[in-house]
């Protein structure tokens, strides 16, 4: 079979095209911005790429197009598929359709954690001999990869609940039928497709809906938005964790659960949240098979994904991480986690306020609180649909904000000093900001 992929560089399409490579198809594909890294990632594997959507694309003639949910009707290639009525799936339907249908499939969701708590689960069931297939949207440094096909019965997803195409407004996960779920929390977010919280509670719902009775639904339990969504019908059993009577742990980093301790968490990265993402991937791996302490064996050998929390440099004693964090809730817990770590040490927060509900200004009002944490702020105010000079301005010299790249470099690399914990936040490249930035420390610590 040949399929042809429309929008195939981002994550999850670009995920969908090295699985189907390595399921024997041939695979080509195309989009707005084909550029490096993904670009260079699918045309190692042999994967074609054409740029732009030029209806003249229909002229290789696939056996089917797969269409990602970035793409929208008035698109050319798609307009000429709709009117010669040539076949097409949604990528997520196109997944479950030909690759899951026959796997054990274990999926996370929830609005933060997702990737971490993926790639912990897909970790401890490699490190127990199980070999899984998986597709997480980060690249897992256990693994190297973001997606890979194998034999194994048992493949992990992370489960997004953003619409699934032009043509399907479910949420994505709804195709998967999972065996195993973990629903890590629940805030609003997607404030493009999503009007309120009650409406992504219905589509988690809907979620609840396909898992069967002999699953298992792993439940944070001091979520209450969670905890609605399981009261409006379950029919699955139900493990929570995060409180007592479910999957805890105490100040010692032991696992607790129903009363009984099962061993030490000893975990390579920072926070109450990657805690409770570990007690979640351990519930799920015993789920699948993995004893308790084998999970945690395979913890201490679990690096975290790309751009969690990830050292990019360290210059003249200052350091420079990027993280993925865009949603208030995941700025205030990336920044906790690193205020335990670094004690006194001064934390610069740079923030790019990148996402669509970012950029829509639903939660511009949260920024300041979310980043309490850090002694200085900077904020990239490009191409957003409000002010976030208007938003900072009551923090004084504490924040600054530019809409000019060169200056926000300039700005931080000014400001900060040895011992400085530089925290860079964008669910994008961020235009290449760390290593400008870390050039820019070179060069000054030069003169």
């Amino acid at each position: 079979m040949h399929i042809h992929i429309l929008g195939i560089c981002g994550t999850f399409m670009g995920g969908i095209a090295l699985l189907a490579k390595q399921a024997g198809y041939r695979v080509t594909g195309c989009d707005a911005n084909v550029y490096p890294p993904m670009s260079t990632q699918l045309e190692a594997q042999g994967i074609e790429l054409i740029q732009g959507f030029s209806p003249e694309q229909i002229g290789i003639h696939p056996d089917i197009f797969i269409i990602g949910n970035v793409i929208s009707r008035g698109n050319p290639l798609i307009e000429e598929i709709l009117n010669r009525n040539l076949p097409y799936l949604s990528g997520p339907q196109w997944l479950a359709q030909y690759l899951l249908q026959d796997k054990w499939v274990l999926a996370v969701a929830g609005t933060h954690g997702k990737t971490t708590t993926s790639s912990m689960l897909a970790w401890m069931l490699e490190y127990s001999g199980m070999k899984p297939g998986f597709l997480i949207g980060g690249v897992p440094q256990n693994f190297g990869v973001s997606a890979r096909l194998t034999d194994s019965s048992f493949f992990v997803i992370e489960a997004d609940e953003y619409d699934t195409a032009f043509f399907d407004k479910r949420s994505k996960f709804i195709h998967y039928h999972p065996r195993t779920v973990i629903l890590n929390n629940l805030e609003f977010d997607h404030a493009d497709i999503f009007p309120d919280l009650d409406f992504i509670e219905t589509q988690f719902h809907h979620l609840i809906r396909t898992i069967p009775g002999n699953g298992l639904i792993i439940c944070n339990g001091r979520e209450e938005a969670l905890s609605r969504v399981i009261r409006r019908g379950c029919w699955t059993p139900v493990e929570l964790f995060g409180c007592p009577g479910g999957w805890d742990i105490d100040t010692h980093n032991h696992i607790i659960f129903s009363g009984n301790a099962h061993g030490k968490l000893q975990l390579d990265l920072m926070g109450e949240h990657n805690r409770l993402n570990a007690l979640a991937a351990i519930s799920a791996a015993r789920h699948a098979g993995v004893p308790v302490t084998q999970g945690l064996s395979a913890l201490k050998e679990f690096k975290n994904v790309k751009r969690r929390m990830e050292v990019r440099g360290m210059v003249n004693g200052i350091t420079v991480y990027d993280d993925f964090a865009h949603h208030p809730t995941a700025i205030a817990t990336t920044l906790s986690g690193l205020r335990a770590k670094t004690g006194n040490a001064r934390i610069m927060a740079v923030l790019e306020p990148r996402s669509n509900t970012m950029k829509l200004g639903v939660m511009r009002n949260s920024l300041p609180a979310s980043l309490r944490d850090a002694d200085m702020i900077f904020c990239y105010n490009s191409s957003l649909g409000w002010d976030a000079r208007a938003i900072f301005s009551p923090l004084g010299q504490r924040a600054i904000v530019t809409d000019q790249m060169d200056e926000l470099i300039a700005a931080i690399a000014t400001a900060a000093r040895p011992g400085d914990h530089i925290l860079i936040m964008s669910n994008g490249e961020f235009g290449g900001i760390h290593e400008k930035l870390l050039r820019r420390l070179w060069t000054l610590e030069k003169e």
